[in-house]
């Protein structure tokens, strides 16, 4: 299409027969054409307002925010320390340094650790696919695949040291599910140790006191996804917690394929005493994560991903837990738990399936003095090792944060005060789009808002999001995908037009308006121009009426065929063509064009005139077209014809690639 400082026109002598337009001349129905159009809009994916607002491309600085691989990695890993302006990516066979210091070009440095294919030679994933990178000392652990004989490394200043085969701290495959997670000496991975033995899944403690493992039993088919330390008010009640998914044990048809769980373990844990227990976990216990809305029945069974947002006043039990779900269309909701109620609901519940008294210590229970855990207790817990309660999300409905037809993979969160010392939560969400969502959280769980900001597209080159970590410290969001690595800003001020309106429409708490900007709130001393009021903010304005949008004229010939294109800056607001005192066309919320467009087969006397796009959003009314159509004499028709043939063709006939795809993907 064209954009909409260039209408489409096919002016004509009103007195001759009429010519036929480049579509009508190569067989292509015009009214298909809209037709198309109008269904590619009703193709709404999600409810309007869950979506995001607006849809930003980040440019980023030349040279500094952006550096490419060079060939393409299909598995990566990121490793970045706070307050660093480095980030370690490991790939196949290489370990990139990449630096973006502030104000200045990025750089990278390229580290090969490369694999022995000597035994490898008829297999497949025969490189040495990097799969773990971890700060230890002065160095940096770097551990991958090495031809399916896992190993280690230590990176220290560019130099290299082979630390041999570390089975546990790596996997046989890349595409393996794998989790390890470090605590000072301490080092627990969910990798099996052998290829081709023992292939049920297991959480062990592989470096540190006593090597422990999880019971065959416990689990079924467990897909890891996230591990945690949890320091308590007693040492000895140190908790570890990992989120899993697993298959449902319920094979009714109606049933979800999945369940979501959390699973709890004693720090600890010393193993039992018996021959059965000495080498296992005692004190495993998991609880089903719930993810529901009630109000419109849907579940979300399906974890993908899990973000721990600490409690600033370091209250451990007030650790908000921030987890990813979907169902099996791909729908995602956020659902945010506490630690304080998991706690809660290992210590206190029954065990599923069991109808007895429980054993003293009952299981799960953290034991002081390094006290093995009885034999009775460890029987009880692994022969039921669910507890029958359900983790439910915080506040009074227990319903999800919010919930979308986006497809979401990843979450980070960030914790912020705006600019008068109002504190707001920053989700970022990658979707399967290979795009972050910046959605904003306001006030407690009881009565918080939820608003989605803007979709970032953060590369150069439209692919999937491979691994984000965030900086709190620096406020930078860093992303990775096959091609390449970016540096993303959370305070992304300048994408939101509109002047003051658009600024403080966006309801971005890292941006505000002053000096005629829209600027970060982190770049003034002085508080900036900020929304307090979410419903209408544009009204904290000092001009709370925006200006009108200039007129631009265009003159055709009666019996033209055209279109006027308005740009929907907003998806949230509707869009309207107004003639006079008739709304010709109008755009809701959800509509997939990026253009709401007027279009008009045959151009009559009564349709000559000014035509306004005027956008509504809640209480926000603006004008963001004007457009007056003049007529056209005829001898200014004809020398115009011979000139607007080969142009409006060439336009239609760009423009169909365009249809034809967004045909092709709804």
């Amino acid at each position: 299409m064209t954009p909409a400082s260039a209408p489409m026109r096919r002016p004509r002598r009103p007195a001759r027969p009429r010519v036929p337009g480049p579509l009508a001349r190569s067989g292509f129905p015009l009214r298909l054409l809209l037709l198309l159009l109008v269904w590619t809009a009703a193709t709404t994916q999600g409810h309007p307002r869950s979506g995001p607002r607006i849809s930003a491309v980040w440019k980023g600085r030349a040279g500094q925010d952006r550096v490419d691989f060079g060939s393409a990695e299909p598995h990566t890993v990121l490793f970045h320390e706070p307050g660093s302006s480095s980030v370690w990516v490991g790939g196949r066979g290489k370990v990139y340094l990449f630096d973006f210091p502030e104000g200045k070009n990025a750089s990278v440095h390229t580290v090969n650790i490369g694999s022995t294919k000597g035994s490898c030679l008829d297999k497949l994933d025969c490189e040495n696919y990097i799969t773990l990178l971890e700060r230890q000392g002065e160095g940096l652990l770097v551990c991958g695949t090495n031809a399916r004989r896992p190993s280690c490394w230590n990176l220290v200043n560019g130099t290299v040291e082979s630390l041999g085969e570390r089975r546990g701290y790596a996997p046989f495959s890349p595409d393996e599910n794998s989790l390890v997670l470090f605590d000072g000496d301490e080092v627990y991975s969910t990798i099996r140790k052998q290829e081709y033995n023992g292939k049920i899944p297991r959480f062990r403690r592989i470096q540190g006191e006593i090597e422990l493992y999880t019971s065959d039993t416990v689990m079924q088919n467990p897909q890891f996804i996230k591990a945690t330390i949890v320091h308590q008010d007693q040492a000895y009640d140190d908790k570890i917690y990992y989120f899993f998914r697993e298959d449902n044990p319920d094979k009714n048809p109606e049933a979800p394929l999945n369940v979501s769980r959390v699973a709890q373990l004693c720090r600890g844990d010393q193993g039992g005493e018996s021959s059965l227990s000495v080498s296992k976990w005692n004190t495993f216990l998991k609880a089903m994560l719930v993810c529901s809305d009630t109000t419109t029945n849907r579940n979300f069974n399906r974890l993908q991903d899990v973000f721990l947002l600490p409690d600033p006043n370091g209250q451990w039990r007030d650790t908000r837990v921030y987890g990813v779900f979907s169902n099996p269309w791909n729908y995602s909701a956020v659902c945010v738990y506490s630690l304080g109620d998991i706690d809660k609901v290992f210590r206190t519940s029954s065990l599923k399936g069991y109808h007895t008294g429980l054993p003293n210590p009952r299981p799960g229970k953290c034991l002081p003095d390094r006290q093995p855990i009885p034999t009775e207790t460890f029987q009880v817990a692994d022969s039921h090792p669910e507890v029958a309660q359900r983790v439910e999300p915080m506040g009074p409905l227990k319903t999800p944060l919010f919930h979308s037809k986006y497809h979401y993979q990843k979450v980070v969160v960030h914790r912020m005060h705006a600019s008068r010392g109002e504190t707001f939560r920053v989700l970022y969400l990658t979707t399967d789009r290979g795009t972050i969502h910046k959605v904003v959280e306001s006030g407690e769980r009881e009565r918080s808002l939820v608003f989605n900001i803007v979709e970032i597209q953060p590369f150069r080159h439209a692919a999937a999001i491979q691994a984000m970590s965030l900086d709190a410290d620096r406020r930078k969001l860093y992303v990775s995908s096959q091609w390449e690595v970016s540096q993303v800003p959370l305070d992304l001020c300048e994408v939101y037009g509109g002047g003051c309106h658009g600024c403080l429409m966006a309801r971005d708490p890292y941006c505000g308006w002053d000096q005629g900007r829209c600027v970060s709130i982190y770049s003034s001393q002085e508080p900036v121009l900020q929304s307090i009021n979410p419903a209408e903010p544009h009204k904290e304005c000092p001009n709370p009426k925006p200006d009108e949008a200039p007129l631009q004229k265009v003159s055709l010939a009666p019996n033209s065929r055209y279109y006027l294109s308005c740009p929907m800056e907003s998806r949230h607001a509707i869009y309207s063509w107004r003639h006079g005192k008739n709304v010709e066309q109008s755009c809701e919320p959800g509509h997939q064009s990026p253009n709401c467009i007027l279009f008009i087969e045959n151009l009559t006397t009564d349709q000559y005139g000014h035509y306004h796009c005027e956008a509504q959003e809640g209480s926000f009314f603006h004008e963001a077209q004007h457009w007056e159509l003049l007529r056209e004499d005829g001898a200014t028709a004809e020398h115009l014809l011979g000139h607007a043939r080969t142009p409006a063709a060439s336009l239609w006939l760009g423009a169909l690639p365009m249809l034809v795809l967004a045909l092709f993907v709804h």
